[in-house]
């Protein structure tokens, strides 16, 4: 399993937020559905990538609900779409790892069980996200995104 270790700059983003429980996978669906018609209304974004961001309260408490955003990078805050809301990702430390295809929950299963313990790294309490660039194709076994894991080093 290929990784970077790299200190990602801070992220502005705009976008749709939810709840959700761990296998509640509808929700994450029902997001994207309302999202995707309206990020044409962010006149500030960046690019046409695409970022969703898990934010949970403590990473290893499976039980708990925990956010999830659809969202786009923009340069600025000035000009947030009804409905939306704003979010920043602080600059600090991230794993990336390539996902190809569409089984996530077996590439974060792979990053966890078998990477982690290897790595020398554990978990930091900052939002986890995903980005979905060119390579992105929705419903494909052949798409490709990024997943970023934020990381400490091992104390």
């Amino acid at each position: 399993m290929k990784v970077k270790i790299e200190s990602v700059l801070e992220k502005k983003l705009i976008g749709i937020k939810s709840t959700m429980n761990h296998g509640e996978y509808k929700n994450i669906v029902a997001l994207w559905q309302q999202f995707m018609p309206r990020k044409k209304e962010i006149l500030s974004k960046l690019n046409e990538e695409l970022f969703a961001i898990q934010v949970y309260d403590n990473f290893n408490a499976i039980e708990k609900p925990f956010e999830i955003w659809a969202c786009v990078e923009v340069s600025n805050f000035d000009s947030i779409p009804e409905g939306m809301t704003s979010f920043i990702i602080p600059k600090s430390e991230y794993a990336i790892f390539l996902h190809k295809g569409m089984d996530a929950s077996a590439t974060y299963q792979k990053i966890m069980t078998e990477w982690l313990p290897a790595s020398g790294y554990e978990i930091d309490n900052r939002p986890h996200f995903q980005v979905m660039g060119a390579k992105y194709k929705n419903a494909s076994e052949d798409s490709e995104e990024d997943f970023y894991v934020p990381v400490l080093t091992k104390k």
